[in-house]
């Protein structure tokens, strides 16, 4: 029982860090119109999480599904003055929301923080358990 709670708290912690990290690359990457090898400026990234079950059906935390980009169009910011301005004065910049980030980081931050003390309460309570067994 111990076990597999600190598995499934530790499937969300891994879960979360990869949900902060990627929230923080968007964020990093929010303002900045340079482009790739194909020309293409960053698109935001998106951590998909799916339920880990076993072969009994019984559930066993959670884990990634992928990294997926978001396909939204680029927020257009007009700046005429900007060489990389369009011939309409706009540059293109990444369909990157800050404020959704932040949020997005905050929320995973709390989920770390929620599964982090599931794992020390569960630590305790082994400790409790072999206290009685001496």
């Amino acid at each position: 029982m111990f076990l597999r709670t600190l598995e499934i708290a530790g499937s969300g912690l891994t879960a979360q860090r990869l949900k902060m990290d990627v929230a923080a690359n968007n964020l990093a990457n929010a303002y900045s119109n340079v482009k790739d090898k194909n020309g293409q400026i960053f698109k935001r990234q998106i951590v998909e999480l799916q339920e880990s079950t076993g072969k009994d059906g019984s559930f066993l935390g959670v884990k990634v599904a992928g990294i997926i980009s978001d396909n939204s169009p680029p927020r257009m910011v007009y700046d005429p003055g900007n060489p990389e301005a369009n011939a309409d004065g706009y540059v293109e910049y990444p369909n990157v929301n800050p404020i959704r980030e932040m949020v997005s980081l905050i929320n995973a931050s709390r989920s770390y923080e929620a599964d982090l003390n599931v794992v020390s309460a569960t630590k305790s309570m082994i400790g409790q358990t072999l206290d009685e067994l001496k």
